[in-house]
């Protein structure tokens, strides 16, 4: 799910995981709309991310205005954690932003609490159009019928490697490859080039979704979990053998640079994330880094999907018609994809991705490799995660972390992350 490349995902979940489902949310309250003077409509905008997406926001905010006269967006950004809390608390009072960024994560929350709007209608009405996305992104959005986002941009799990040391460990990472590959390639990383092979995927829930997904399982159905405590108890035991054997780097020493990544630091060959945040090593370190196909357990199937990031309605707002022409102009025109570039991940729109040339090193391998597995036909379809999978993968982050630090038994990690999602999903 997912947010800016210039952010630690990992430092951020743990104050959302805590800060979001702290907060209640009813569904009492009035449109979130107004209007003006004139017969202008203003609509409220709201999203998470650095001053350099909010720069390139507010162009796009300019042409829309200008395509728009009598539509007038009011905006407000936020970093990612305190952009939920502060949703959460409008959310409850009956006023959320008219228009706002969203992830899959919150889809389903949002849903059952009556916030999202619906836009189906708005699609027959003619100002939405779902055609024109790309690999099967136009169905990302939907929960139970319900149009309740629409992609604005795509990225999907990814190994970021430092070639040189894969280049000096004979290790080529080609699709297809396997984890007995993976895990044959980091013991040579780790005994030609002395580091960790891999930063130690435990912690990471979207890895480990993959891994379920190639099972035949997943994180989360509909409602709850998808896997069993024996399921977390082989995943974390191997990971712990892996910390042991050095084939991952010191999760100690991950710690103590943090909010710098592990491979940018020079201490292990390779990381899993999702393929935008690549940008981030180049800024962060001084490897030769590129990206690298997910393992398979039988060389064919890697679970793999196009995540998001979505641009969602209130169900409060006095203009849904107006909402939708906003929405529809963000994730279609051309100009806005060269705007935005790569800043939300991959334009989701076949216009806005061939508008947008990327120049430089990073986002023409990001580009590249989306497209590689989307014609490679790997790509499936994912369920929308149940309410409560924001705090899921929160604990799930922290409690991985502490058995990697060995500060906790497997038994007991397991056992603890099980109550608390229990708890989360019920919630």
């Amino acid at each position: 799910m997912h947010t800016t490349g210039s952010v630690d995902r990992r430092s951020l979940l743990r104050a959302a995981g805590a800060s979001v489902a702290a907060l209640g949310l009813t569904a009492a309250g009035c449109g979130a709309g107004d209007g003006s003077g004139g017969g202008t409509v203003t609509l409220r905008y709201a999203w998470w991310g650095a001053d350099d997406r909010a720069k390139k926001i507010n162009r796009t905010i300019a042409l829309f205005e200008k395509r728009y006269p009598k539509i007038k967006i009011k905006t407000d950004f936020q970093p990612y954690a305190d952009f939920w809390t502060k949703f959460q608390t409008q959310a409850s009072g009956g006023n959320p932003p008219d228009v706002f960024q969203n992830a899959i994560g919150f889809l389903r929350k949002y849903n059952d609490k009556h916030v999202l709007l619906d836009l189906k209608q708005q699609v027959s009405a003619g100002h939405l159009s779902m055609a024109g996305f790309r690999a099967g992104l136009a169905k990302f959005g939907e929960v139970d019928g319900k149009l309740l986002g629409v992609p604005v941009g795509s990225n999907s799990m990814a190994l970021v490697i430092d070639k040189d040391a894969y280049r000096k460990a004979g290790i080529t990472p080609e699709l297809g490859w396997t984890w007995n590959d993976y895990y044959a390639g980091l013991k040579k990383i780790r005994d030609t080039q002395h580091i960790g092979g891999d930063s130690g995927p435990m912690g990471i829930m979207y890895v480990y979704d993959l891994v379920l997904r190639q099972a035949g399982k997943a994180f989360f159905t509909d409602k709850q979990l998808g896997f069993t405590e024996a399921d977390l108890t082989e995943w974390w035991t191997k990971g712990l053998d892996g910390v042991k054997s050095g084939i991952y780097a010191d999760p100690k020493k991950i710690e103590q640079v943090k909010p710098k990544a592990g491979l940018s630091a020079g201490l292990s060959g390779g990381e899993f994330t999702w393929d935008n945040f690549s940008v981030r090593y180049t800024a962060e370190g001084k490897g030769n880094y590129g990206l690298a196909p997910i393992p398979s357990t039988d060389g064919k199937t890697t679970g793999q999907y196009l995540g998001s990031l979505m641009l969602s309605g209130s169900a409060r707002t006095r203009h849904p018609a107006e909402v939708a022409q906003f929405i529809n102009f963000m994730v279609h025109d051309p100009e806005v994809g060269r705007i935005m570039g790569f800043d939300r991940g991959v334009p989701a729109t076949t216009a806005q991705f061939n508008a947008f040339k990327p120049t430089d090193t990073v986002s023409q391998g990001i580009s590249a490799y989306e497209t590689q597995i989307a014609d490679a036909g790997i790509l499936q379809t994912i369920t929308p995660h149940p309410a409560g999978a924001d705090t899921c993968e929160a604990a799930f982050l922290r409690i991985g972390t502490d058995v990697s630090l060995q500060t906790t038994s497997v038994a007991k990690a397991v056992t603890q992350f099980f109550s608390e999602a229990k708890t989360a999903l019920a919630s």
